[in-house]
């Protein structure tokens, strides 16, 4: 492939805002975010790189919380690591593709593989990366956030995040499965995370694909006694019965006096004012592990419930130090049906473009959405 190739990506640009004394984005942030669909020339590949055409995307919630924006601040609301430089940034990081090119020092890949994509680029020189502890790497960069993402006909890639996908790419749904193991493998660090165990009785909070990815993982490898998910919408609540014993709407189980106890559960949908009532309803010794990010501030009241029954409350952030190929395995393996969390698959950047513009519609329509390129 010749340097001078252009390619197009949606490429998102907005204004930085530096932080303000005693301001609610003590770090600044940045408004006005605009996705536009553009054309981009690369350059020569890097070293220990990988090339790829990008085949199909997945639409996370955290693509679209950076074009939500605070209503009093105009500051995009996300909490995600973020830097978008002058240029813009190209979101997107769960994906899969086929390499076309690999930079020097690369041996694991050649062109012509499919590969499906991590998105934490790790230093493995940091003390946590020294202990195994990739997830919290001092030096991560967030593909997609902190380094361009695969919103794109054709994507540069570090060959670490790079993983073979197999017999997958062979049929549409495997390829579907394929593209979601990145928020699958997130579930599963977040369920370890909890010590999760056969005969557990677990609740999930939220829906969305890494809460039913959740549920899934508690049904069908580690062995869930039972499994209920709190969901507010309607269409989300139908779609979970399928991998949960019971689904209830927020304001039901928040009113409920016959739901639990549980032992674990999965905090997955960033409503943490809903979590005091759901710390009540937890059982001796039980585990809550948070892995959604959400702008509001966690108010806890049920201190004395927490302490008198040895709660413990951790979380839980990536998908890297074996959750990936674990998940891979169960997908080969046909122990997990992932694609069958897809509920649309759309076609083109310019579908990329309209659920950007609308980051609303997704939850009221969809689970995973996906596009193919």
């Amino acid at each position: 492939m010749q340097a001078s190739h252009k390619h197009r990506a949606i490429v998102t640009h907005a204004h930085y805002r530096p932080p303000a004394a005693g301001g609610a984005f003590p770090r600044g942030s940045y408004t006005r975010p605009e996705p536009r669909i553009e054309s981009r020339r690369f350059g020569a590949l890097a070293a220990g790189e990988l090339r790829i055409e990008i085949e199909r995307v997945g639409i996370c919630g955290s693509d679209l919380g950076v074009m939500q924006t605070d209503p009093v601040t105009g500051c995009i609301s996300s909490t995600v690591p973020l830097s978008i430089p002058d240029s813009g940034r190209v979101l997107g990081h769960e994906g899969i593709g086929v390499v076309r090119e690999v930079g020097h020092g690369v041996t694991t890949f050649q062109p012509g593989d499919w590969v499906t994509l991590k998105s934490i680029v790790c230093c493995q020189q940091c003390a946590p990366c020294r202990r195994g502890h990739f997830n919290q790497c001092l030096e991560a960069s967030l593909l997609g956030f902190q380094r361009d993402g695969i919103f794109a006909e054709m994507a540069d890639v570090p060959a670490q995040l790079a993983a073979g996908i197999g017999d997958l790419a062979g049929t549409e749904p495997g390829r579907q499965a394929a593209a979601c193991i990145e928020p699958a493998a997130c579930a599963l660090v977040a369920l370890q995370s909890a010590s999760m165990q056969p005969g557990d009785r677990v609740l999930v909070m939220g829906a969305g694909p890494i809460g039913l990815f959740a549920a899934m993982l508690c049904r069908q490898v580690f062995g869930a006694a039972s499994v209920d998910v709190v969901e507010p919408a309607a269409f989300r609540r139908r779609f979970a019965r399928k991998w949960a014993d019971r689904v209830h709407a927020v304001d039901e189980f928040l009113g409920a006096s016959d739901s639990g106890p549980y032992d674990v559960m999965v905090e997955a949908s960033g409503s943490l004012g809903n979590l005091d009532v759901s710390l009540r309803r937890m059982a001796a010794n039980a585990r809550i592990v948070l892995l959604a990010r959400g702008v509001e501030p966690l108010h806890v009241g049920a201190v004395d419930h927490i302490v008198t029954n040895g709660l413990c409350i951790t979380g839980s952030r990536g998908h890297l130090g074996g959750a990936f190929e674990t998940i891979l395995s169960l997908c080969l393996a046909e122990k997990l049906a992932l694609h069958e969390v897809v509920t649309g698959v759309l076609q083109g950047l310019d579908a990329i473009h309209s659920t950007l513009e609308r980051p609303l519609l997704l939850s009221e329509q969809h689970c995973k959405l996906q596009v193919r390129l």
